[in-house]
């Protein structure tokens, strides 16, 4: 019998598909169906872990296929569905990936990755719970090196005894100035003083392997099992004690923390929350070719298939499962067809969902309904200028009408387009902010269009600037 997963509370436990959906609704527009499917398959990991065991571990995670142009919300929606499961999670472009045997990435480096980034996640988790303690013992050495303990703090208290004169004694005048030490460096009145610390610098040999491509793993392996062995240098700095205290404190955080404990909770999180999201899968579909740049392709998806149907991946914190970690993979899909992937690969990703091209309406939506949205992006920025930056709604409706037309014109590259005309449409606001003499500026139909129309109807500039 398998044993029960460490399972940690998360805002998705209380969270059903459809309150999935709206909080994916607050940073992506549109594409419904994408985001149903990703909410469902994210409830079902919640529904996974309230099973006994062994029923547990015979359900697999139904691995998703999205369909549609870039810049669309294929990514974004993935990330935020990530963020929001407090999942360790990991993007990466299929087409990066080599057949074993040729010069590139090997496929199984994504699971150590992930591994990598999950540890990371729970280490920082674990260093905000000892924070606190750490930033006492910090502030305890450097009141030792401001003013070193009398010799009778030093000394472990006696035990208490049941007689009457166990009053404390005295404080000497040393107690007392540390006390009042202690009050000034709370109160900042000490930043201004030096201290001498100590710090440890490991001993990393540097060029072990030269930059060949796909030894990068092994080059950092080496790395740290080397630096392990040789022993750490030693070295007296002098810094201001506001940096001494930051950097004491987390020198302490780190003794706090179990390591162990993080790698094995880390492992747990990666194995049943992970998340992989395989962009441009359609850049490794189609059926082998004899020769030329494309010979890797099929290689890369039959070793891409172990992977998603699971299995165990040696990593440097120990051995992972894949069985149970999601793959959402996308693609434009504008040349080759899902159909063109391997049969085994097609049958390890059953859920496909279309994502729609971006209409006019959904492009002004963009510019101004998601909580990161283009627009307040910049008004924020150039606020800081005290520069007020003013859309009227026949200005947004001309920026996402150029919008579509230059994509229509050129390559459609979705809700992209709208950073780049924006980023044109500001250029001359951006750069003359502090010589303004007008601190508001008004983004009208007319001002689009006076910023925008030479490159509009120029279309080969429009291929070289939008």
């Amino acid at each position: 019998m398998n044993p029960e997963p460490t399972h940690t509370s998360t805002p998705l436990d209380s969270m059903t598909p459809r309150q999935i959906v709206d909080e994916l609704d607050r940073y992506v527009i549109g594409q419904q169906d994408a985001k149903r499917m990703v909410a469902i398959a994210l409830r079902n990991r919640w529904r996974r872990q309230q099973l006994p065991s062994e029923l547990r571990e015979e359900i697999y995670p139904k691995n998703i296929i999205m369909i549609g142009p870039t810049g669309v919300g294929k990514t974004e929606i993935s990330r935020r569905l990530a963020k929001l499961a407090d999942a360790p999670f990991i993007k990466i472009e299929a087409s990066k990936f080599t057949e074993v045997g040729y010069v590139g990435r090997d496929v199984e480096s994504l699971i150590r990755d992930l591994t990598e980034l999950s540890v990371n996640m729970v280490k920082t988790k674990y260093l905000e719970k000892v924070q606190k303690k750490a930033e006492e013992m910090a502030e305890e050495r450097i009141l030792d090196l401001l003013l070193p303990r009398s010799p009778a703090m030093q000394e472990p208290p006696l035990e208490p005894t049941n007689g009457e004169n166990d009053q404390p004694e005295a404080q000497g005048p040393t107690d007392t100035t540390r006390m009042k030490l202690r009050q000034q460096l709370r109160e900042g009145k000490l930043n201004r003083r030096s201290v001498e610390i100590e710090t440890k610098e490991r001993g990393l040999p540097v060029g072990i392997i030269s930059n060949v491509g796909g030894m990068e793993d092994l080059e950092q392996n080496l790395r740290e099992m080397l630096g392990g062995l040789l022993p750490g240098k030693k070295k007296s700095r002098r810094m201001k004690v506001a940096e001494a205290l930051k950097y004491l404190a987390q020198e302490e955080a780190q003794k706090l923390i179990d390591m162990d404990e993080v790698t094995k909770e880390a492992i747990t999180r990666t194995e049943q929350s992970g998340i992989v999201f395989l962009d441009e899968i359609d850049k490794i579909a189609g059926r082998e070719k004899m020769m030329g740049p494309d010979v890797s392709r099929e290689g890369v998806q039959r070793d891409l298939l172990p992977i998603v149907e699971g299995s165990t991946v040696n990593t440097k914190h120990g051995p992972v499962r894949t069985d149970h970690i999601l793959f959402v993979a996308a693609g434009a899909f504008h040349v080759a067809k899902p159909s063109d992937l391997i049969p085994e690969l097609q049958g390890r990703f059953p859920i496909r969902v279309e994502l729609e091209p971006l209409t006019k309406e959904d492009l002004i939506r963009i510019l101004t309904e998601p909580k990161n949205a283009l627009v307040k992006q910049y008004q924020a920025l150039l606020a800081t200028e005290d520069i007020s930056i003013d859309f009227t709604p026949d200005g947004l409706e001309e920026i996402a009408a150029t919008a579509v037309q230059v994509n229509d014109r050129t390559e459609n590259i979705g809700a992209r387009r709208l950073f780049t005309l924006v980023e044109r449409l500001l250029e001359a606001v951006s750069f003359e902010a502090q010589e303004l003499k007008d601190k508001k500026v008004v983004i009208n139909a007319a001002y689009v269009r006076d910023q925008l129309q030479d490159i509009v109807k120029d279309q080969d500039l429009s291929r070289f600037i939008l």
